[in-house]
């Protein structure tokens, strides 16, 4: 399959790299232009890619950049065929995005995003940790094998991301509709909590919409007074968004 991919932070880059290994043809573009992708591309095989460009002749397109930036990608996005899936990987953190008035009036983050490239979008990788995309992928049929929530899309999208998300090492749940994205946005007990399929449908099945919220503002307040450059520093945001999501998890993972 041929795959473009906007973004090389940790996750674009991540996935840059897991989907060449898996055999996709892929080409990615950042901000900063193919000379900044030339590390990338010897490491992955992708082929670098102008911004304007990234769109040309491919399958499916993955966007990973922050997520308020996601307007700035309408002009890139508007020139995709229109039968081409879009799969998105951000996240709203307010203090890195600023304050969104509709996301906290309770539009779920798949809604706003699609609102603002105008076509359905697949939200998947979102709900994982950068150090769990890169170091816990396992092959179909491993106990320890993680899921990923998988949601939105047009008629068939979300299967073909699914598909990718299994390449990249991971079970993919169905999440729902872009209406249901909420379910794995961060301060949801799905959100960088590392479950299995099973345990994360059962989870996802028992997510409370008015508690997402108050999770996130708790975590991301509690992470942004640590200290920097804690070599730690995942391994303690996971535990935290685990203690954060309490007996729902629990309950999920016994």
């Amino acid at each position: 399959m041929r795959i473009g991919i906007i973004g090389t932070g940790s996750i674009g880059a991540e996935l840059t790299r897991k989907l060449g290994a898996a055999g996709h043809v892929v080409q990615v573009a950042n901000t900063r232009g193919p000379g900044s992708l030339a590390g990338l591309a010897a490491e992955s095989g992708a082929a670098p890619t102008a911004l304007d460009e990234v769109c040309c002749d491919v399958d499916v397109l993955i966007t990973s950049i922050p997520f308020g930036s996601t307007p700035t990608l309408r002009p890139i996005i508007d020139r995709l065929p229109a039968d081409v899936p879009v799969a998105d990987t951000s996240n709203y953190y307010p203090h890195r995005d600023g304050r969104i008035a509709e996301i906290d009036d309770g539009t779920a983050e798949g809604v706003w995003i699609e609102r603002h490239l105008g076509r359905p979008v697949v939200r998947a990788w979102n709900a994982l940790l950068s150090t769990t995309l890169a170091g816990r992928a396992r092959p179909q049929g491993a106990a320890d094998r993680l899921a990923v929530p998988v949601a939105g899309g047009g008629p068939g999208a979300k299967e073909i991301v699914m598909g990718l998300v299994d390449d990249t090492g991971f079970d993919p749940v169905d999440a729902g509709t872009v209406d249901d994205t909420w379910r794995m946005q961060a301060g949801a007990p799905g959100y960088c909590t590392e479950l299995t399929a099973a345990q994360l449908q059962e989870v996802l099945a028992h997510t409370d919409p008015d508690a997402v919220v108050v999770r996130r503002e708790a975590v991301m307040a509690i992470i942004g007074s640590w200290p920097p450059g804690s070599s730690s520093f995942f391994d303690d945001v996971l535990a935290l968004y685990r203690a954060a999501a309490g007996p729902t998890l629990t309950a999920a993972r016994a």
